[in-house]
């Protein structure tokens, strides 16, 4: 069955980083379209990156929430059936569970919780 399990959450300071990961099985990884989603305290589930199965298709093979826009940049490798967020200059309202999701598939893994505070 397809399985996402999503690691490297944690506690960062306001402008620093964090990169996650998330390693995928189950299903064809090369060709499906991945994203990250990122749900705030109180809030619901929201889209904040995607990536093109090659991320290299054109127009463009990322995409971002502009709140997210300059400071994250999402990645894979295939090879290594795994797909990564680098996140930096981090702030307060970064804070939430990040989840990795297969939007044709309609699965999400069980996230991971980053929180960012001084």
């Amino acid at each position: 069955q397809v399985q996402l399990v999503e690691s490297g959450g944690g506690l960062a300071q306001p402008g620093g980083s964090l990169r996650l990961s998330c390693v995928a099985s189950g299903f064809t990884f090369e060709k499906y379209v991945m994203n990250w989603y990122r749900q705030r305290p109180g809030e619901t589930r929201d889209w904040i990156a995607s990536i093109s199965p090659d991320g290299l298709s054109s127009p463009s093979g990322t995409t971002y929430a502009d709140s997210v826009k300059g400071r994250f940049s999402i990645s894979r490798e295939n090879v290594k059936n795994t797909l990564y967020l680098e996140m930096t200059n981090l702030k307060p309202n970064d804070t939430g569970v990040y989840y990795c999701g297969v939007p044709t598939l309609r699965a999400w893994g069980q996230g991971t919780q980053v929180t960012v505070s001084s």
